[in-house]
């Protein structure tokens, strides 16, 4: 008969085997990705699949010699964070006059904006293509920052909102009874304590504009093409080429995967946020 003890211990013992069991399922993907990107094509299609091999960096000099990944990593960073500080400038006063100014019909507004996420792509792809092409936006980042801006709006919105919804209405009203203007009651007040929260909404942001693939490969050819188009073009009609495929993978995941590892503290914290009263 185990202890109430010696039963807690076997109870953390078995939540921690499960929790690492759900962490390695989720990361083989990732993995197994990785591992194929320094197989030659035939050791990528073996069967019964190949778990020791002689690993080749032929793969990672293909991509380089065929195209400049740096230019398509570089479309990806400024379209990423140019939609998300956008969006943010757009949201940040979206979300502070519902959230502190609410009236019957703001229940109604963000959920009529998070309806629009329902739509699908393709149903509005030729008005947006033949107002681009209008515009002389087709294969610029311009518009790519503009379509990711509108399409995380909703999402960003609500996250702000629910953030701003946890602050306590007395510390915005102590600041006007200081004298504090609205620029002031916002940069001075709301925006360091709700910091932990718009990082983390920043973060979903980026990850978001990052692996879109949809508006890339219908806006975009060469000039501004991401690294979701970058992937996308080791798709050929001769078929898939798994290796070579997993290596442009490998090397689009990698500076968001990065950068999600280092600020998977802030993300915790900002998810977090008025959790706790």
């Amino acid at each position: 008969m185990l202890t109430l003890k010696q039963s807690r211990r076997l109870n953390t013992w078995l939540v921690g085997v499960l929790a690492w069991a759900v962490a390695l399922l989720l990361f083989f993907p990732i993995l197994w990705m990785l591992m194929t990107s320094f197989k030659t094509e035939i050791d990528a299609f073996a069967t019964p699949p190949q778990f020791i091999f002689t690993p080749t960096l032929e793969n990672y000099l293909h991509i380089q010699d065929r195209s400049d990944y740096f230019k398509y990593a570089w479309n990806s960073v400024t379209i990423s964070f140019g939609a998300t500080l956008l969006g943010m400038l757009i949201a940040i006063p979206a979300a502070y006059s519902m959230a502190f100014f609410e009236t019957k019909r703001t229940k109604s507004t963000l959920l009529w904006m998070l309806s629009t996420k329902m739509l699908p792509a393709v149903g509005v792809l030729v008005p947006i293509y033949l107002l681009a092409r209008q515009f002389g936006l087709l294969d610029t980042r311009t518009v790519l920052i503009v379509i990711y801006t509108l399409i995380n709006l909703p999402i960003l919105v609500w996250m702000t909102y629910t953030y701003f919804k946890d602050i306590p209405r007395d510390i915005l009203e102590a600041a006007r009874m200081d004298g504090a203007t609205l620029a002031q009651e916002m940069l001075r007040v709301l925006l360091p304590i709700s910091k932990g929260g718009l990082a983390s909404t920043m973060l979903l942001s980026l990850i978001l504009c990052w692996n879109e693939a949809f508006w890339s490969l219908n806006l975009t050819s060469s000039n501004a093409a991401p690294l979701t188009a970058l992937i996308a073009s080791y798709s050929s009609p001769e078929g898939l080429f798994w290796a070579k495929l997993s290596a442009v993978s490998t090397l689009a995941c990698a500076p968001i995967l990065i950068f999600g590892w280092i600020s998977q503290k802030q993300l915790v914290r900002g998810l977090s946020f008025g959790a706790v009263k």
